[in-house]
């Protein structure tokens, strides 16, 4: 059995879905009479239903996010709403029967409370394992990874895949700073900056563009910064850049 993503807040768009499809299986079991309400007239009988299927509907959010909390059923979305229908029975049970005093001469007494109990637990998890599902299903899709920045092609093929830690402008070339090494390649840093979008880094100076994650050290003194990266290489920190640093809090 797969993983399920993450289970976010309760939001209106899942309450709304989760109270819709609690209403329906409500109208159903009023349909049928469920819980010795069949001698009610259709209509209050139905808000009856409609109502206590509000109820466990709310119950079941509440729970499901509770065993989430408590990471029982791993990320298995089923069998966690199967754990939640179990753990908001004996609350719902204590609804169904109370809710009996609302049926013409059907108040039950409290000696029949245990055998609400069955009964109640089956459709707690009818209903839970039901809107779970729906809401999977109806919950939008994840969107595409973005795809690598194109500068990424560029390295020759003993350095594809190294990790990208600074790019130097040397005349009409570039000389990339990577975890397996340096290498030339004939290009313009504006050209390639342009390219880098999607990696954390910016330029830093005319000449430098830098990978946040490739500073091992930053030096301020006299005015002037110095970024020391992985590989030794020191890369100085110009004036038109220096603000745009601090405020990211790169120096």
């Amino acid at each position: 059995m797969t993983q399920d993503p993450p289970l976010g807040p309760i939001t209106w768009a899942s309450a709304r879905r989760t109270l819709a499809i609690s209403g329906l299986i409500g109208v159903f079991l009023s349909f049928v009479g469920a819980f010795g309400s069949g001698g009610m007239p259709f209509a209050p009988r139905t808000l009856y239903m409609v109502a206590l299927a509000w109820i466990g509907g709310g119950l079941g959010m509440v729970a499901l996010r509770l065993v989430v909390k408590l990471g029982w059923g791993g990320r298995r979305r089923l069998v966690q709403a199967a754990l939640a229908a179990a753990l908001m029975t004996p609350p719902m049970t204590l609804a169904v029967w109370g809710s009996t005093r609302l049926i013409p001469n059907g108040a039950a007494p409290l000696a029949q409370l245990p055998g609400y109990f069955g009964v109640t637990f089956v459709m707690c998890e009818v209903m839970t394992l039901f809107a779970v599902f729906m809401n999977l299903r109806a919950a939008p899709a994840a969107p595409a990874a973005a795809p690598p920045p194109r500068f990424l092609e560029r390295p020759p093929a003993r350095l594809r895949g190294a990790e990208l830690w600074a790019v130097e402008s040397e005349d009409h070339y570039l000389r990339l700073h990577t975890s397996q090494g340096q290498e030339l390649i004939l290009m313009r840093l504006a050209d390639a900056v342009a390219e880098l979008d999607g990696i954390e880094g910016m330029q830093v100076h005319r000449s430098w563009w830098v990978a946040r994650a490739a500073i091992a050290e930053a030096r301020r003194g006299d005015g002037r910064a110095t970024l020391t990266l992985k590989d030794g290489s020191e890369v100085p920190v110009s004036r038109t850049y220096a603000k745009a640093l601090r405020e990211r809090g790169w120096i």
